[in-house]
């Protein structure tokens, strides 16, 4: 098993990239995303670790990922006791990351994975985070989507250039690649649990000043999808005002000690925080 990394930076990383997927009951989808990274990963050189975090499933999420970690010593299961919210999961993959490149990816897969290599093309020409948009246009990409979706989607866009993260076109898309140092960085310091922590965690990153691109791709909606479309938008849009309230108190100027990993039903170490 990866020992995880206790201050990134210090030594070269073992491995070129760790992916962390999120997934809560997503037995139904989360086996054909394994099946296409695997299939991925086989077609690459890169020394790679894939990092399952199950969110407190009611399902037999956990078999599905026990399944590809009893064969493959690429798949590693993490697994919450209880549903704890996307960005905890997302932060605990990344703390207990060891690769060079960190990419976290929505368990539905609906950006394929080929992708991968866009956003690294520009973590090698100086950014420090990539993150694909279905807001960025591209002639050579093509975006899937509901139509009431892409207009909630612009209205809870507003209200993030209004109150939060300006320059971004689209915070939301679930596949978004740091280099280690700049991941372990920026998730000690997460305080939402939800699915607003992307705009928590780009905010911080303008305000630390780290290179921020972003990338068009392909992107096809997946039916299944957790979000409750007024619901969490409604609690995002809230989150949001809160995230503003932080950044303004200085909140995020400092690391903040992940919690403790270390229930009996857990398959990885304890989790550890970076200080900058």
């Amino acid at each position: 098993m990866t020992q995880p990394v206790s201050f990134p930076g210090t030594a070269s990383p073992p491995l070129d990239l760790s992916i962390v997927i999120p997934a809560f009951n997503e037995s139904e989808r989360l086996p054909e995303t394994l099946r296409a990274l695997q299939a991925f990963l086989d077609g690459c050189e890169r020394r790679v670790e894939v990092i399952v975090v199950d969110d407190g499933s009611r399902d037999d999420t956990a078999t599905q990922v026990r399944r590809y970690e009893s064969v493959d010593s690429r798949f590693r299961l993490i697994r919450l006791p209880q549903n704890r919210g996307k960005g905890y999961a997302v932060r605990t993959g990344v703390v207990n990351s060891a690769g060079a490149m960190v990419l976290f990816a929505d368990a539905d897969g609906a950006t394929p994975f080929e992708e991968l290599e866009r956003l690294e093309a520009e973590i090698h020409s100086g950014a420090r985070i990539a993150i694909a948009s279905r807001g960025v246009r591209s002639r050579v990409t093509r975006v899937r989507a509901r139509f009431y979706r892409r207009v909630l989607g612009r209205l809870f866009h507003t209200v993030v250039r209004l109150f939060a993260v300006r320059g971004i076109v689209d915070t939301q898309c679930g596949f978004k690649l740091f280099d280690a140092e700049t991941a372990h960085d920026l998730f000690s310091r997460m305080r939402m649990s939800g699915f607003s922590f992307d705009v928590e965690v780009l905010l911080m990153a303008i305000r630390s000043g780290y290179r921020v691109a972003e990338v068009p791709v392909n992107w096809t909606h997946q039916p299944g999808s957790k979000v409750r479309v007024l619901r969490d938008g409604l609690l995002m849009a809230r989150d949001v005002l809160r995230i503003r309230a932080n950044a303004l108190a200085g909140v995020y100027d400092e690391p903040h000690i992940a919690l403790p990993v270390n229930t009996p039903v857990l398959r990885a170490h304890s989790a550890v925080s970076n200080t900058r």
